[in-house]
């Protein structure tokens, strides 16, 4: 189901053929990390890394890895000023 023009990235993410829990690790840390970086792998082959990296920087999203990011480093992107306004 497409929810309109700006979400349409989503119907082409590498992840969509992917167990959604692969993105969303309990932690940052410990055993996680290998979760994260096996998350990151389909990112880094994902035709829209951009546009999902994007969208969750400008939503704020608050858990899981997008566009090959954890919550941590979105939220220091966005300390640092990168959080997708005026792109």
């Amino acid at each position: 189901m497409s929810v309109g023009p700006r979400m349409n990235w989503r119907e082409r993410g590498a992840c969509r053929f992917e167990d959604p829990e692969l993105f969303f690790p309990l932690g940052e840390s410990g055993l996680s990390l290998l979760q994260i970086e096996q998350a990151r792998a389909v990112c880094h082959r994902c035709p829209v890394l951009r546009e999902c990296r994007t969208w969750a920087l400008r939503n704020r999203e608050c858990d899981g890895v997008w566009g090959g990011m954890t919550a941590k480093e979105r939220r220091a992107a966005a300390g640092r000023g990168f959080g997708g306004r005026g792109r």
